[in-house]
C-alpha cells in the first residue's frame, strides 16, 4: 500500500506510536534518573540552580526552533520533486541557525544579569551558550526524518543515544563533584552527536542526489513559512509554558523551592512524552487525511491515540497521586512536603489526557492561527496565576498556575475541533482502539 494511500492500517500506526512510545520512554527514564542523581547528590539550592539553568535552555531552544522541526514534517510529508524537498529543508534551517546563534551570543553577553535574576551562578550561562545551537538543530533535523516517513532515527537517536549518554555524562559529572558549570555543559554535551547524525541521515534519505545544487526557491521558502510562521509564535509559547513554572519560583521563592517543585511534578514529562510519542507516529497520517477530506479517517486516528493515551497513562498518574507520599522522599529529606503538589499534577493530567491530542488535530488542520491564540491564553492564565500564588503559597501556587493552564490550553482547541470538523476525543471507535488487526481508515 502506498503511504499515501486512502486506507492507513492500524499496525502501522500502531508500530509507530510504538516506536515513538519507545522513544518517549527512553527521555522520560533519563530525565526522571537526573532529576533523582542531581537531587540525592546536590543540596536543593545547587540542585534548583542545575534545574533552572537546563528549564531556561530547553526553554530557548524551543523558541530558537520556530516549530520548523514540525513545519518540514507537514513539507515533506506531502509530495514533492528533488529540487523542492532540499530546498525547503534549506529553507526551514537557515532562520534556526541564524537565530540560535545570535541567542547563544546574547545569552554568554548577559550572564551576570541571568545569574542576578535567577540565582545561577554566572560561570553556567556560557556554557549552556555554546551548546544551544546544537540543542536546537538535533530536534528539528530529527523531527524533519519522520516527515520522511521513518521512525528510526526518532527511536534510535532521541530514545536510546541521547538520553543514555545525557544521563551517563551528568552522572559521571555529580558522582565525581564536578563543578555546577561543569554538569551543565555535561547535559548539553548529548545534543552535539544527535545533531550530526541526524543530519547525516536525512542528507542520505531526502530525494535527489546529494550533490543537487542549492538555489533559493522563493515559492517553497514562502509556502513552507506561511503555513510554520504561525505555529513558529505558537510554539515559542508552548516552549515558554512547558518550563516558565520552574524559572518563576526559582525567580520568587529561590533556587531551593524551584528544587522541590521541579522534583513533586517530574513525572509530568512521562503522560508529556507518551504524548509526544504517540504525536511523532501519528501527525503525518492526520496531515494526510485531513489534507485529503478524509475527516472519518481524520476521526479514527483521533479516537484510537485517546485511547491508547487513557490506556498508557491513567494508571501512572492514578498510582502517582496515591504513592507520592512514598515516592517523594527518594528524592531526598526536603522533597517529602510535596505530595500536594503531585495531587495537583495527576489530576490535571487526567483530565489533560482524556482530551487527547486536540492541539495536533487543530494544526493538521491548517488552524496554526487559532493554535497560537489557545497557547497564548493558557500562558497568560497560568503567569497570572503564578504571580498570585506563588509568593504566598511557593511551589504549589506553581502547581496550580500550572494546572489551570493546562487545562485551558485542551479546553479551547477541544471546543474548535468539536464545533469545525465534529472530532471527539472518544466515540464509536474508541472501544476498538486496541484491536490491531482493524482498519483505522
Amino acid at each position: 500500500m502506498s503511504v499515501l494511500g486512502t486506507r492507513l492500517p492500524t499496525g502501522r500506526v500502531a508500530r509507530g506510536g510504538i516506536a515513538g512510545l519507545a522513544a518517549a520512554g527512553g527521555g522520560a527514564a533519563s530525565q526522571f534518573l537526573i532529576v533523582l542523581l542531581v537531587t540525592r547528590s546536590l543540596d536543593p539550592g545547587a540542585a534548583g540552580a542545575f534545574f533552572t539553568a537546563t528549564a531556561l535552555c530547553l526553554m530557548l531552544a524551543g523558541i530558537l526552533r520556530l516549530d520548523a522541526g514540525n513545519g518540514l514534517i507537514y513539507a515533506l510529508a506531502r509530495p514533492r520533486d528533488e529540487h523542492t524537498a532540499r530546498a525547503v529543508v534549506w529553507a526551514a534551517l537557515a532562520p534556526v541557525v541564524a537565530c540560535s546563534a545570535l541567542a547563544a551570543v546574547t545569552v554568554t553577553i548577559l550572564d551576570a544579569e541571568l545569574a542576578a535574576l535567577t540565582g545561577v551562578p554566572d560561570a553556567v550561562w556560557p556554557v549552556l551558550a555554546a551548546a544551544l545551537p546544537a540543542v536546537v538543530l538535533a530536534d528539528v533535523l530529527v523531527a524533519a526524518t519522520r516527515g520522511l516517513g521513518s521512525m528510526r532515527p526518532t527511536l534510535l537517536l532521541d530514545g536510546l543515544a541521547r538520553p543514555a549518554s545525557q544521563l551517563l555524562l551528568v552522572a559521571v559529572g555529580v558522582l565525581t563533584g564536578a563543578s555546577l558549570p561543569m554538569t551543565t555543559a555535561a547535559w548539553a554535551l548529548s545534543a552535539v552527536p544527535a545533531t550530526v547524525l541526524a543530519a547525516w541521515w536525512l542528507g542520505r534519505r531526502l530525494p535527489g542526489p546529494a550533490a543537487l545544487p542549492l538555489t533559493w526557491d522563493r515559492e517553497a521558502t514562502a509556502s513552507f513559512w506561511r503555513y510554520t510562521g504561525p505555529r513558529s509564535v505558537a510554539s515559542a509559547i508552548q516552549a515558554v509554558f512547558q518550563r516558565l513554572d520552574i524559572v518563576i519560583v526559582a525567580v520568587l521563592a529561590g533556587p531551593a523551592p524551584a528544587a522541590v517543585y521541579t522534583a513533586a511534578t517530574r513525572f509530568k514529562v512521562v503522560g508529556q512524552l507518551a504524548n509526544q510519542g504517540l504525536t511523532q507516529a501519528v501527525q503525518p497520517h492526520l496531515v494526510r487525511a485531513i489534507a485529503d477530506g478524509d475527516l472519518a479517517r481524520a476521526r479514527r486516528l483521533y479516537q484510537t491515540t485517546t485511547m491508547w493515551l487513557v490506556v498508557l497513562t491513567w494508571p501512572i498518574w492514578l498510582g502517582y497521586a496515591a504513592l507520592a507520599p512514598w515516592l517523594l522522599p527518594l528524592f531526598g529529606p526536603s522533597y517529602a512536603d510535596g505530595t500536594a503538589i503531585a495531587l495537583v499534577l495527576s489530576g490535571t493530567m487526567v483530565v489533560a489526557t482524556a482530551c487527547g491530542m486536540v492541539d495536533v488535530v487543530l494544526i493538521a488542520s491548517g488552524h496554526t492561527a487559532a493554535s497560537l491564540a489557545n497557547t497564548g491564553c493558557a500562558v497568560a492564565v497560568t503567569v497570572v496565576a503564578d504571580v498570585l500564588l506563588v509568593p504566598s503559597h511557593g511551589a504549589l501556587g506553581a502547581a496550580l498556575g500550572w494546572s489551570a493552564g493546562v487545562l485551558v490550553k485542551n479546553a479551547l482547541p477541544l471546543v474548535q475541533i468539536s464545533r469545525r470538523y465534529g472530532l471527539l476525543p472518544f466515540g464509536r471507535h474508541s472501544a476498538g482502539a486496541l484491536r490491531l488487526r482493524r482498519s483505522v481508515a
